[in-house]
């Protein structure tokens, strides 16, 4: 039997990596290529592979279109991980952008070049962050809510470009995985002010690290064994590790404190260093989906406690021996309160927005000066969220219980309406979820887009996607966005337009 072509960016990143480990299993049946960044550590990191048979490793750059070119000559199937990911991301919108959407671009381009539209398969990797806040009660989400990245959020803003180039590309086999947060030892090392944009009463339905690269392997084995349905392709994805990996950040951190001898929290948390909206994050409702195709959870949140206490090493044993003295857990945590509040004054950090009377960042991540002053200083006077298990579900504005072959030009009217704006073409061929359709949004931007982009993938008007986070505005005249907005929102606040820096256009 033929052997399968396989082509993976970032495979020195976290998934990629894993993800390289399990196609490598199958190197009898594959040829491998890795379009791998020439660094020293990339080099250090690859120089025990690069003598295996079957395995191409070529050193170039997903933003150059010549070394993308070469690399889909090679591949029927291109697994797409490489991206700049926050919080990097967040430091560089312009380099996020040029990376991440810009190599889908270049990938969809190269397929097209080469006329194998009909031919090669691709596998993008999104992001969870896509969908934004969904903080409860409206914390239950699937494919299909409204896009709504959230406000400075530059990662999502450029996958949100590079999905919807992708959804509209024309490939016949293409696939979208939302990823969500990823456990594993990296996570556990994160140094960065991201941490405290995670609300204490965020979710998210994390998966391992390991899981998400046995995602890819499995994903390539059962296409080569022809186990992997025809009805995978062209949809859209949420990648979670089920309910083993569903955990609340208070909760996740109670246990990982609690493993190194914290009892009482408020000796090492400080909520008012916490942003209380804007970040992303949902329990899915959906992401068995994914998991029924290609079967590929083995870890729960467990394995993200144990790499965390391993990355601690001895440090876990002294800091519980330390608090299980007199006063012990005082000074333990005002040692490490010294070192958290050093990377909450950084320039993403949440101290730092206050400190220094950001409005905008302090309207964006708490609503308004007096509603961070209305925070208990003491963790323990925290009003925590309990009805984790309480669904709001979403309503994606036309009737999901229809077959999708009978999706029709009065639903996709319907939808549009329910989002505002209006569907202005005169025709559509019934259970047509690839052909565009002209739609107006209530601001009167006209753009065309596919019922698979809108109803499947949540997507809306271009225009306003890429020049701002114009969200008070649209709730107002959009039902259907209102859904994600109003309940996490009061008619008090500031209703703020914030300029986006970098739109696909100037890529």
């Amino acid at each position: 039997m033929k052997k399968q072509r396989v082509l993976l960016t970032g495979a020195t990143g976290g998934m990629g990596f894993l993800g390289l480990l399990e196609l490598l299993k199958d190197i009898d049946k594959q040829d491998i290529t890795i379009l791998v960044l020439d660094t020293e550590a990339d080099r250090k990191k690859l120089q025990p592979y690069k003598n295996i048979d079957g395995l191409t490793i070529y050193w170039g750059d997903v933003t150059h279109y010549k070394d993308v070119y070469e690399c889909v000559k090679r591949a029927d199937i291109v697994l797409h991980v490489a991206a700049l990911v926050s919080p990097a991301a967040d430091y560089n919108p312009k380099l996020a952008m040029k990376v991440n959407y810009g190599s889908m671009r270049n990938i969809i381009q190269a397929i097209e070049e080469q006329n194998r539209m009909e031919d090669v398969k691709v596998v993008s990797i999104g992001t969870i962050a896509e969908t934004g806040d969904r903080m409860p009660p409206i914390h239950w989400g699937r494919v299909g809510d409204p896009i709504k990245p959230s406000m400075y959020d530059y990662y999502a803003v450029s996958k949100i470009a590079a999905e919807r180039l992708l959804i509209e590309s024309g490939l016949k086999y293409w696939v979208s995985l939302r990823q969500t947060g990823i456990m594993g030892p990296a996570m556990s090392k994160i140094k960065d002010a991201i941490m405290f944009h995670n609300c204490l009463d965020n979710v998210l339905e994390y998966v391992s690290d390991r899981d998400s690269g046995r995602l890819l392997g499995n994903l390539c084995r059962k296409h080569y064994t022809g186990e992997l349905s025809e009805s995978f392709w062209g949809h859209i994805y949420n990648i979670g590790g089920g309910e083993s990996c569903r955990v609340d950040t208070f909760t996740m951190y109670k246990k990982l404190y609690g493993a190194i001898g914290f009892k009482d929290l408020s000796y090492v948390i400080d909520p008012k260093w916490y942003a209380t909206r804007n970040f992303h994050g949902q329990y899915y409702l959906d992401s068995d989906k994914l998991e029924q195709h290609l079967q590929f959870r083995r870890d729960s949140m467990q394995y993200f406690y144990d790499a965390y206490l391993e990355t601690l090493g001895p440090t876990a044993t002294i800091s519980r021996i330390i608090c299980k003295l007199p006063g012990g857990q005082r000074l333990m945590g005002s040692m490490m309160k010294k070192v958290f509040l050093k990377e909450a004054r950084t320039e993403h950090g949440t101290v730092r927005f206050i400190e220094q009377n950001m409005e905008a960042h302090i309207d964006a991540y708490w609503g308004s000066k007096e509603a961070w002053q209305a925070i208990p200083g003491n963790i323990n006077d925290f009003e925590h969220f309990t009805d984790w298990n309480k669904i709001v579900w979403i309503d994606h504005g036309y009737d999901e219980t229809k077959p999708e072959s009978e999706l029709n030009l009065v639903d996709m009217k319907g939808a549009a309406q329910f989002r505002g704006g209006s569907c202005n073409s005169a025709s559509m061929k019934t259970g047509d979820w690839k052909g565009k359709l002209d739609f107006t949004c209530a601001f009167g931007h006209r753009f065309s887009a596919s019922p698979r982009l809108v109803l499947e993938g949540g997507h809306w008007c271009p225009e306003c996607e890429r020049k701002s986070w114009n969200y008070a505005a649209r709730a107002k005249v959009d039902p259907f966005f209102a859904q994600v907005w109003d309940p996490l929102h009061n008619k008090n606040e500031h209703p703020r337009e914030y300029k986006k820096e970098v739109s696909e256009l100037d890529i």
